[in-house]
């Protein structure tokens, strides 16, 4: 199998994750970043983004001398085989990407790059973009060498990006060109793993219409499950016996307060976005969002109707990034309670294994942060559950009795069973049951 020099523009989820696992399946990579603080962190095998596995194989394959990092992008690109651009593309206000920092990646391709070579963007972009990009870095080259672009956008999920990119269900990889296909298939062929080859306008649409259509199964679910609430169903029962029928499948059938994270919030937006621009409604997806947008907040609603005011009230928040396994915060479920909550001069004291750092950077001094649930549910008043971590899990329904003050109890995940939390004296609200 050959071995190419692979350079990553980028080193968050994307970029990292692309990055480490490429040099674990033998190619030479340099992953570039513009902070020389997490440059250095990174050489010294600190991990910035709290990914299972990850840095276990950051270590271990620059330590074996197939990976390395730097701000040097001139070093790193000049003599690079493939460039993977996997930089971020935040929304911006109506909805749309921004695509300043993919612009100023290939802005840097074009005035370093020394021989031929292959940009790849894995960062998700709008349809049409990989072909500005192309012709972006054309305008501006300085050497007098061949470019193409290829797209290969990402499925990762959070929490499992290592293995989801080890062993992804598939590859896919939109180009204009059989020589560009062949390379980023030789690139891919120490995964072993399926590979869709189609257009790169294809490959930018299939990115778009995967997340979106998980970010509407959940948002029909949730739905459902308000629904469920007003005629007495059990949400639960009815995702049992939806996930049977193998044209619908069992998963992303869980309803809660909503999806949040990098991917969802953001790709149903821009995907709004595209089709007004070319003059069509996405009926289908304005729903997802405005559903996903109500149901972030519905426990919020449901505790102010019980509660007089939340002021003076001590509340007891368990979990606060968007899902397990993740110190993300982007779009958490979390982040709309609490300032809401703060707002209202209810005093927090907040519990999550990992995400604690990330939200100190957002509220420094307005909550207090504990290290246990335990700690949290003391003396409380009301509680609050947003992230499933297993810690939480594993407390049992009568320590909300023995700890808080009232065992007022609002799930966002269900977690409990509605049964054993009555039993055991919780007054217990949760999602569609």
């Amino acid at each position: 199998m050959k071995q190419y020099k692979i350079a990553v523009a980028g080193t968050g989820y994307v970029g990292l994750v692309a990055g480490v696992c490429f040099a674990e399946r033998g190619h030479q990579v340099i992953c570039v970043d513009v902070d020389e603080k997490k440059v250095q962190k990174m050489k010294d095998g600190i991990c910035p983004i709290y990914e299972e596995g990850l840095e276990e194989l950051m270590i271990k394959n620059y330590q074996e001398g197939r990976l390395d990092y730097t701000t040097d992008y001139q070093k790193a690109y000049q003599n690079a085989d493939a460039i993977f651009i996997g930089v971020g593309t935040p929304e911006m206000p109506d909805g749309s990407a921004d695509l300043s920092y993919v612009a100023t990646v290939s802005r840097q391709i074009a005035e370093t790059i020394e021989k031929d070579c292959l940009v790849v963007v894995k960062s998700t972009v709008p349809v049409g973009t990989n072909d500005k990009v192309e012709q972006f870095i054309k305008d501006s080259l300085v050497h007098d060498v061949k470019v193409e672009v290829a797209s290969n956008p990402e499925f990762l999920s959070q929490g499992r990006a290592v293995k989801d990119t080890l062993e992804a269900k598939r590859i896919v990889i939109g180009t204009e060109s059989k020589k560009a296909e062949k390379m980023l298939k030789e690139i891919y062929e120490p995964f072993g793993l399926p590979i869709v080859s189609v257009s790169r306008r294809s490959s930018e649409m299939i990115k778009y219409a995967s997340n979106d259509f998980l970010a509407l199964k959940i948002s029909y679910m949730n739905d459902i499950a308000n629904l469920c609430e007003l005629v007495g169903a059990n949400i639960e029962d009815v995702a049992k016996g939806m996930s049977y029928d193998s044209r619908i499948g069992a998963q992303f059938l869980k309803a809660g307060i909503g999806y949040g994270g990098s991917c969802f919030p953001k790709d149903t937006k821009a995907l709004k976005y595209i089709a007004k621009q070319h003059g069509y409604r996405l009926k289908t997806i304005e729903a997802a969002v405005d559903i996903n947008s109500e149901q972030k907040i519905k426990l919020y609603h449901k505790a102010s109707e019980r509660l007089i005011t939340f002021n003076g009230l001590k509340v007891a928040v368990l979990g606060l990034a968007f899902k397990p396994g993740t110190d993300d915060l982007r779009e958490a479920p979390s982040l709309e309670n609490i300032e809401l909550l703060l707002k209202q001069g209810a005093n927090i004291y907040a519990y999550d294994p990992v995400a604690v750092e990330n939200t100190k950077k957002k509220y420094p001094d307005q909550i207090t942060y504990v290290n246990s649930p335990e700690m949290a549910l003391k003396e409380a008043n009301v509680c609050f559950i947003f992230t499933e971590w297993d810690e939480i899990k594993a407390m049992k329904p009568q320590m909300y009795k023995e700890l808080m003050k009232t065992p007022l109890v609002y799930d966002g995940r269900n977690i409990y069973s509605v049964s054993d939390m009555k039993d055991n004296g919780v007054e217990y609200y949760s999602i569609g049951r």
